[in-house]
């Protein structure tokens, strides 16, 4: 088990948000002191599932005012000795992570607390192990106090977070079913010592690349540094300043990971992250070619969750190897992929472009499938458990997101963390 490094967390921004170019005139109370736009997480509009049954309003339900699909509060076959979690009292952004090797100074988190525009900041740990044998981002954290940082309708789950809290692990929709990992069932969970974990809920968190959470008490038991992490919320007055200052409070080896993007708002028609408009040079054609070629050599290969290759591959996988085959760095997950270059009208779309959709019914709007488009109409994915690298015409239908052509300077930017 390794604690997260800070380039293991990447960008988290909704698709929608980042591929549009954005209008000028934006609400004043959007942008920051420099005129930047900071991207919201995502706010999915389906609630988590718990015990196999996708929740539905009844008895016991806690309704949101953004959250039109309630999450009901089912009674949780707690351990014996375990507080009830405190009610969701409010819903605050994830916008920076801070993570470290090992545990941070007891101090620094009320230092962060205190400094100008931070909205909150809650102290938990941050690692990867294996779990179920492929090796997964996961969080430890309090969950009354954590839960005010979950996407809307998962914040909102009592039922996953009192899971939790006795001592079961959440895992992520894509997770879940791409993982074939049991809902209701136990997963093997491997830090410095093993685990078997029941398996309360499906539910993205909302923060780019953590597919796990479990409670403080259950990550500290499995070996993760106490509270080697920090997640934290800030106002929208300075995003950059106040991105800045929490960096100087930092001790040495920690570092600072940005869990939303910051675009310029510009004039009309600029693009994400500056990433200038899809017609100007991206990426060369004899590069895409090798791209192609690589991706077309894997044909027939098994889907594997959590696999990047050379035999077996999930989808953002599968890109990820495509592209460095031709020497281009890319992000690990779809969601972070769709940062990787300016978007693409489907009018426009060439040999090379990466389509993104929307197959997560737990999160909406969170982008969890990736493909690349060959030309003619046709893309190259790989689908899901049980089935091979393919080859098929491109969807447009509902799930479809948008597409990005790949600038690699981005691109690396992105994979980096910078």
């Amino acid at each position: 088990m390794l604690p997260l490094g800070v380039a293991a967390f990447a960008i988290l921004a909704a698709l929608t948000g980042v591929l549009v170019a954005l209008r000028s005139g934006a609400p004043a109370s959007d942008l920051d002191a420099q005129g930047q736009i900071r991207l919201p997480a995502v706010r999915p509009s389906t609630g988590p599932v718990i015990s196999g049954v996708p929740l539905t309003l009844g008895a016991g339900a806690e309704l949101l005012p953004d959250s039109p699909v309630p999450a009901v509060n089912v009674a949780a076959a707690g351990r014996p000795g375990t507080s009830p979690v405190a009610p969701l009292r409010r819903t605050v952004q994830a916008d920076l992570l801070v993570v470290a090797q090992s545990s941070l100074p007891a101090g620094l988190l009320a230092e962060v607390g205190r400094l100008p525009g931070i909205v909150a900041a809650e102290r938990i740990e941050a690692v990867k192990m294996p779990v179920n044998g492929a090796e997964t981002a996961v969080i430890g954290v309090d969950p009354s106090q954590f839960r005010s940082f979950a996407a809307a309708p998962t914040g909102a789950a009592t039922a996953l977070w009192q899971g939790v809290a006795d001592g079961g692990i959440a895992v992520s929709y894509e997770m879940g079913k791409l993982g074939k990992i049991p809902l209701g069932g136990s997963v093997l969970a491997a830090g410095r010592t093993a685990r078997r974990l029941p398996v309360v809920a499906f539910g993205t968190l909302g923060i780019g690349g953590v597919n796990a959470v479990v409670s403080d008490a259950t990550a500290r038991a499995l070996g993760a540094p106490a509270g080697n992490a920090i997640v934290i919320s800030v106002s929208t007055s300075d995003f950059n300043a106040d991105s800045a200052s929490v960096g100087r409070l930092l001790p040495r080896g920690a570092g600072l990971e940005p869990l939303v993007a910051v675009v310029s708002s510009g004039a009309a028609g600029a693009s994400a992250a500056g990433a200038g408009s899809p017609s100007s040079p991206t990426v060369a054609t004899s590069t895409i070619d090798v791209v192609l070629n690589a991706a077309l050599s894997r044909k027939g290969m098994p889907y594997v969750w959590g696999a990047a290759g050379s035999s077996s591959f999930d989808c953002s996988g599968l890109v990820q190897w495509s592209f460095a085959q031709a020497g281009i760095e890319l992000p690990r997950v779809a969601a972070d992929q769709a940062l990787a270059g300016p978007a693409v009208p489907v009018s426009e779309l060439a040999p090379g472009d990466l389509l993104f959709y929307h197959t997560d019914p737990t999160a909406p709007g969170y982008i969890s499938h990736v493909g690349i488009y060959l030309g003619n109409g046709w893309m190259i994915q790989a689908p899901q458990p049980g089935m091979d690298v393919e080859v098929v015409p491109v969807y447009f239908g509902t799930e479809f997101a948008g597409a990005v052509r790949v600038s690699a300077a981005q691109a690396s930017s992105v994979a980096n963390g910078l």
